[in-house]
């Protein structure tokens, strides 16, 4: 299969996942049994309120939503992870993505990026992502 994502996408994501790191940490703190019964039974609400409070603790509310929905990868004999549909809010850029969790690995895949200036170049766009989620942690604004 072709991989079509760009440098700048590849970038722009391990921006994000290192700028929401302590909140999957948080995220894991949770059992996997319950998310896949929250998403089975769509209790999207519920894995909403998780996310909510999780991020709450790092980040500037309102920054980080659960976009409700989500998907199970679970098979017997395999780990189970969870793929929940996130979103990310601050400083003019909007990011979509999908958040996978599994036992020892996390992973962001941006499905959607828009920022308040669309005519600044891809260099510049991942520099806005970059000082937007500096911006949006709690506490950590002023770092470098």
């Amino acid at each position: 299969m072709l991989n079509l994502r760009s440098k700048h996408t590849i970038e722009r994501e391990k921006i994000l996942a290192e700028g929401i790191e302590q909140v999957v940490a948080e995220l894991r703190l949770v059992e996997v049994i319950d998310y896949i019964a929250f998403l089975r039974m769509e209790r999207l609400g519920n894995v909403a309120d998780i996310v909510n409070s999780s991020s709450q603790l790092f980040l500037k509310t309102g920054t980080l939503r659960f976009g409700s929905e989500g998907d199970l990868h679970l098979t017997w004999g395999s780990v189970p992870t969870i793929d929940l549909a996130m979103e990310f809010h601050h400083q003019g850029v909007s990011a979509h993505f999908r958040l996978g969790l599994a036992a020892a690995s996390a992973s962001v895949t941006i499905t959607f990026i828009a920022f308040a200036t669309p005519d600044a170049s891809p260099e510049e766009h991942t520099e806005m992502l970059r000082a937007a989620v500096q911006a949006s942690r709690i506490g950590r604004s002023q770092e470098a």
